[in-house]
């Protein structure tokens, strides 16, 4: 009886509350810990991956652009550190001012082109028509293409002599354009090649970003007499601006450092008009073999890029928070 009675008293005691829960048995600490481990190694081939193709060349291109970097090096190991020489070269050589210029003005032109152009076919397509898929898929074209192969293509078509473009335009009486071999017209061209080739990545991002927007705000805004423009101003724009943030971002940091297209079509010429950093830059690297700087010239590119980035990320910011 007495045994009995001492073995009933612990189970009311804990039916009243009085005693410590039990602890957390040792088998689900280890189950999380190997639930840990197994997240870090499928994590580890990609943490790889991006140290050896990204973080090491990044890292060598710093330290290159302080050397005296050339084919040399490759027999003798040799690169003699000449701190900041290099930086020094490429800005004030005649021809920085020029690629600086040209760069902006490719960027500026390029994006604002791909941009409306690719807002404007997003707006179209976001109406249901007939064949609008098929449309739409083959809008990606230019963007599915190697880069160089749609250089090449242009290339002909906007040939001075035998090109399809001035064989279209003579039927107007219009006369032969110089389209990749005049100072004057050559970066318009190639701004407007890079253009062709840049609207689909655009109207695919804005589409999408249109297609989660939902249909009735715009019920909504239609009773009370906003439609069209009202319609874009007051309800499409707000919604859109994180996804045309997004875009603007991509793009600035795509086409700023375009090189296969500039050297498909003109090879930054004639007469440097279509030289910009990027393809300054390769040109030092593999022409003149001078990697130490092509190396510098290269990091002011990634520096502009993030700078680019942060301004324009933090005063878009600051004005949805406003």
């Amino acid at each position: 009886m007495t045994s009995t009675a001492t073995h009933v008293a612990p189970q009311r005691a804990a039916g009243d509350g009085s005693t410590t829960p039990a602890p957390r048995p040792a088998r689900r600490g280890r189950g999380l810990r190997f639930e840990r481990i197994a997240q870090l190694l499928f994590l580890l081939p990609a943490v790889v991956f991006l140290v050896l193709f990204f973080g090491y060349p990044v890292v060598k291109n710093i330290v290159m652009s302080f050397q005296a970097y050339t084919t040399s090096t490759f027999y003798t190991g040799e690169a003699p550190w000449v701190g900041l020489s290099n930086y020094v070269s490429v800005v004030s050589s005649q021809l920085f001012s020029t690629a600086l210029l040209n760069t902006a003005l490719f960027t500026i032109g390029s994006i604002v082109g791909q941009f409306v152009l690719g807002l404007l076919l997003a707006l179209f397509f976001r109406r249901n028509f007939p064949l609008s898929g098929l449309l739409r898929s083959l809008l990606l074209l230019p963007w599915l293409l190697p880069l160089i192969v749609s250089s090449a293509v242009w290339k002909w078509m906007l040939d001075q002599d035998s090109g399809v473009v001035n064989q279209f335009l003579g039927i107007f009486g219009i006369g032969s354009v110089p389209w990749l071999t005049s100072p004057a017209v050559a970066l318009i061209t190639v701004i407007g090649v890079n253009i062709w080739i840049g609207i689909p990545f655009n109207t695919t991002i804005l589409y999408g970003g249109l297609q989660d927007i939902p249909t009735e705000l715009y019920e909504a805004a239609a009773l009370d007499g906003a439609t069209g423009w009202k319609a874009f101003w007051s309800i499409t724009w707000p919604m859109l601006r994180p996804v045309v943030s997004v875009t603007l971002v991509l793009g600035v940091v795509y086409t700023i450092k375009v090189l296969d297209i500039i050297l498909g079509l003109t090879n930054g010429g004639p007469a440097n008009a279509t030289q910009t950093i990027a393809t300054q830059s390769y040109d030092l690297s593999f022409k003149q073999f001078d990697f130490g700087q092509g190396a510098a010239l290269s990091n002011i590119l990634i520096v502009i890029s993030a700078l680019f980035a942060i301004v324009y990320l933090r005063l878009n910011r600051k004005a949805i928070d406003d």
